[in-house]
């Protein structure tokens, strides 16, 4: 078996202005029309973070439901190309997220997991070979795809964010499971605690 590293995930909000511009699909085109190698790694087709991961242009940073969709579905054309290691599914205990990280991302001080107001799981990390000036302002609240990469995730009601836990193994590979609140799958299932009147 392949070892992992097990990542922190964080859940305090240190720059709540992050992800504010959003990423417009004439500004992707003109960020990759640069060639710029590790930018075409990072945003292009069946990158965990591309915008045009679920076959129509989606801002990363825009929150997406993930789990009310079967990756099957969504990836089925990525898939029967070979262009996608992406997948997701859940089980009666969690949810689960697995990708392959482009070269260059996968690093274990690159990759960073957050958990927003426990209802959003935030994947990001700055692109250490672009820079340039990044250091004046936080690069999440300028126009970040030119610094780093993101994808926001919508946790589903019986996610049980606190105890999220994320893993990359040596290949590359990250994995985040994120526990269900067998508590709150059982109250939803049975009725109880909701107003019988």
């Amino acid at each position: 078996m392949t070892s992992c590293l097990k990542l922190e995930v964080q859940t305090e909000d240190q720059t709540p202005h992050k992800w504010c511009i959003s990423l417009a699909e004439d500004e992707f085109k003109r960020l990759l029309s640069q060639g710029n190698p590790l930018v075409h790694k990072v945003f292009g087709e069946g990158s965990l973070f591309s915008p045009l991961l679920f076959g129509k242009f989606f801002d990363p940073s825009d929150a997406f439901p993930l789990w009310d969709f079967e990756s099957d579905s969504l990836l089925s054309n990525l898939r029967n190309s070979g262009k996608s290691s992406v997948d997701w599914f859940q089980t009666d205990q969690a949810y689960v997220l697995k990708a392959e990280l482009p070269a260059g991302v996968g690093k274990t001080n690159n990759v960073q997991i957050h958990v927003e107001k426990g209802k959003i799981v935030e994947i990001f990390g700055q692109l250490k070979l672009l820079q340039r000036e990044s250091q004046k302002k936080d690069w999440r609240s300028c126009n970040w795809w030119e610094y780093g990469y993101v994808r926001r995730l919508e946790l589903p009601e019986d996610a049980d964010w606190r105890r999220i836990e994320a893993y990359l193994s040596i290949d590359a590979v990250l994995e985040i499971r994120i526990p269900r609140n067998l508590l709150h799958s059982d109250t939803s299932a049975s009725g109880v605690g909701k107003n019988s009147e």
